[in-house]
């Protein structure tokens, strides 16, 4: 009669003596009560436990130690060896030898290298082909801050000037440029990357204006930006050259403090004739500024030249271009200069003096109005971000067709900053423009929320839904039921999932991530969602003000988490080797500069004698094989997120995208080593991307997974995709 004689290797935290619990044993179909009966130590393989079954063919069981850790339930019908590395095997594999060969083969030479990655694809499909935004992976960086290859353009804005032990002006704020991208697309497309999400690229005025979020004329690119054979234009080509697409920011709320060139002025005094108290004129010493902080890189020293300012303002261009004769400020009868002069008629802003035709004349946001629809969307967000009046047809027409040159340029997507601050109806009115100018475009926005942000329907937060990230992602009137309108086609950036980063990946936990996945279903299309660690704002550490501190497991462990999840990865520039680790996302203090930020420069570490020092840190390998994975299976792309399960420590989920012929179980670890058990799953054979194993699965997946990697176990899929690495693996 047949005998099967199984094995087991446990976990070292596993108490003794190890138990076997069985059932419905073949041909006599008999089993034992539970916890089972106790596994004989193996003397020839010390931490090995044997028990046989005689005149049995087959047998289902369970694994213990009878204090609560557990296997799956397993099924035999012939010898075994079985542990939490390598699942079934024909023949033993010691604690140091190769866990990562497929169940039932011979045992690995422990000397010898891991299984070869699968032949999957690592070239990125021409963009011609990539119609649906979910197959992107985004990198995110401040253009001026990314890498210099002009310096001829580069330009110190009047404010936050970093000064060198010499006294000598350094770091420009506008120093990385078009050409300077051009130069490192290639840096981006390594790291596995198919669009670039850049910041505002229209021509910009104020005192700290290299961001891009303080528009002066949508029609026109900064030329701080542009160079010679590196325009714009050039840009786009040479991203879409390489497969990138390239996604714009674009500000509708808001234009700078000095209006819209050629359509209208905001009245100030010219810059130029500002004189600080305790100075005089002439005599202003503000690196390049010199003599006074009238913009030193233009012969007629004025922030604008805006054809609608007064004829005095437009005289004084070329008559008086150092601000020393005499001005009258037409609001109050004096003189200018005159030291300690009214601040505000400079770089102020009186509100009730606005132009009704392209402003709101509501004041600005203070106090309880962050939380607050009209005042948000009425009231002015700082003197430099002064309030369109958007449901206009004047403003509406100048913006859409402003933005629908870029598109007929080859942009292929927006994101749409300050959302909140526009009224849903009324912002889809652009968003919807686009769309119908370009059909396929996808359009994202910012709504930022420290919270969970969702808004009427509970949870502790203090806004209503009118002004949380759902709100927009839908078309139904009713606060408290998403489900009252369909979806409106324009995702968001999920700040509900980052703002939880705080307390969960922050503190090396998931604990807590499952309650944000369960609220998917109040998103219009909860798989077009933008998601990300951080960004040029908010960072998920303690007040949301830093760069990413955490360790560098943890680091991994959310990126194994955002990749694997529903919606669409953003990287910040710079995460990828941890960039400013810790540092204030922007200036803090009254004397900080951008070096001191997150905000710093980014191209000393892409030059090319330190290029390969940066592409050796092992989040850029980390994240690179996690854009390679993902490009793999569309499951990962595409799916919802079903059966999701949350532990702390560990993650469970399924992405199924069965319909395109794509099906996965996901499981992540944070801290240390999970078992994982889905159950319900298809059956079939599974193979793990990250190891390479194979488990012929009847409904029910259970696997280890190794500290702060992820197993991702893809129905009929290819196998180990990439390279292990010191977290993948």
């Amino acid at each position: 009669m047949t005998e099967i004689t199984v094995h087991f290797r446990k976990p070292d935290d596993w108490a003794e003596p190890v138990l076997i619990h069985f059932w419905d044993r073949q041909p006599v179909n008999d089993g034992s009560d539970w916890p089972g009966v106790p596994m004989a130590p193996n003397p020839e393989h010390p931490g090995w436990f044997t028990h046989r079954f005689p005149r049995t063919t087959r047998v289902h069981l369970v694994f213990n130690d009878g204090q609560g850790q557990q296997s799956a339930d397993l099924a035999r019908e012939r010898d075994g060896w079985f542990s939490f590395e390598t699942h079934w095997r024909d023949r033993p594999v010691e604690a140091n030898a190769n866990a990562n060969a497929p169940d039932d083969d011979p045992p690995a030479d422990p000397s010898a290298p891991p299984p070869a990655p699968a032949i999957v694809s690592d070239e990125i499909r021409p963009i011609e082909e990539r119609n649906d935004f979910r197959e992107e992976t985004i990198y995110f960086l401040l253009t001026t801050r990314f890498n210099d290859g002009d310096p001829s353009n580069n330009f110190f804005c009047r404010d936050r000037i970093r000064f060198d032990e010499h006294g000598n002006a350094v770091d420009p704020h506008w120093r990385g440029d078009f050409k300077g991208l051009i130069q490192r697309l290639d840096y981006i497309r390594d790291l596995g990357f198919t669009a670039i999400w850049i910041t505002p690229p229209v021509e910009n005025r104020s005192g700290l204006d290299y961001h891009g979020y303080h528009a002066y004329d949508w029609t026109r690119i900064d030329p701080r930006l542009e160079s010679p054979e590196a325009t714009f234009q050039d840009l786009i080509d040479a991203a879409h050259a390489k497969g990138i697409k390239i996604i714009q920011d674009v500000v509708v709320n808001h234009s700078c403090q000095y209006g819209i060139r050629g359509k209208v002025h905001i009245d100030h005094l010219p810059t130029k004739y500002y004189v600080p108290q305790g100075s005089e004129q002439g005599r202003v010493d503000h690196g390049p500024y010199q003599g006074n902080l009238g913009n030193y890189a233009w012969p007629n020293r004025c922030d604008i030249d805006n054809p609608l300012a007064p004829d005095w303002w437009q005289a004084r261009h070329e008559s008086d271009p150092e601000g020393m004769e005499p001005l009258e400020d037409p609001k109050t009868g004096e003189t200018v200069p005159k030291p300690g002069y009214d601040p505000g008629r400079f770089f102020g802003v009186d509100a009730q003096t606005l132009d009704p035709e392209w402003y709101h004349q509501d004041g600005f946001i203070c106090g309880g109005d962050w939380e607050s629809p009209w005042p948000l969307q009425q009231k002015h967000l700082a003197g430099d971000c002064i309030d369109l009046a958007t449901e206009r047809d004047n403003v509406k027409d100048y913006i859409i067709e402003a933005i629908n040159r870029y598109l007929d340029m080859g942009v292929d997507a927006l994101r749409i900053d300050t959302v909140k601050h526009v009224e849903r109806d009324n912002l889809l009115e652009y968003v919807n423009a686009w769309k119908a100018h370009k059909p396929g475009l996808f359009v994202f926005g910012e709504n930022l929320v420290k919270g969970y942000g969702w808004g009427d329907l509970g949870g502790g937060d203090n806004g209503p839904s009118q002004i949380r990230p759902w709100w927009y992602t839908r078309l139904g009137d009713d606060p408290q039921d998403p489900h009252a309108g369909g979806d409106s086609g324009f995702p968001q950036l999920d700040f509900g999932l980052f703002s939880t980063f705080r307390d969960t990946l922050s503190r090396g936990t998931f604990e807590g991530t499952g309650q944000v996945l369960s609220m998917d279903w109040i998103y219009g299309d909860v798989t077009q969602l933008v998601t990300f660690l951080q960004n040029h704002d908010v960072g998920p550490d303690n007040d949301f003000k830093y760069r990413f501190k955490g360790e560098t497991w943890m680091a991994a462990s959310a990126y194994n988490l955002i990749w694997t999840a529903r919606g669409i990865p953003c990287l910040y520039f710079g995460e990828e080797i941890e960039f400013m680790k810790g540092a204030p996302q922007d200036v803090e203090g009254e004397k900080d500069t951008l070096d001191s930020t997150g905000r710093a420069y980014f191209g000393d570490h892409l030059t090319d004698e330190r290029l390969q020092q940066t592409q050796s840190h092992p989040l850029y390998r980390h994240i690179q094989r996690l854009n390679l994975i993902r490009r793999n299976v569309p499951a990962l792309q595409k799916a919802t997120m079903r059966q999701v399960s949350e532990w702390g420590s560990g993650m469970s989920f399924v992405r199924d995208l069965s319909a395109a012929g794509s099906y996965a179980a996901v499981g992540l670890a944070i801290g240390s080593d999970q078992q994982v058990e889905i159950g319900g799953v298809r059956p079939g054979l599974y193979r793990d991307a990250v190891t390479g194993g194979e488990i012929h699965c009847d409904g029910h997946l259970s696997f280890r997974v190794r500290a702060n990697s992820a197993g991702i176990w893809v129905l009929d899929g290819p196998g180990k995709i990439g390279h292990d690495g010191p977290f993948l693996r």
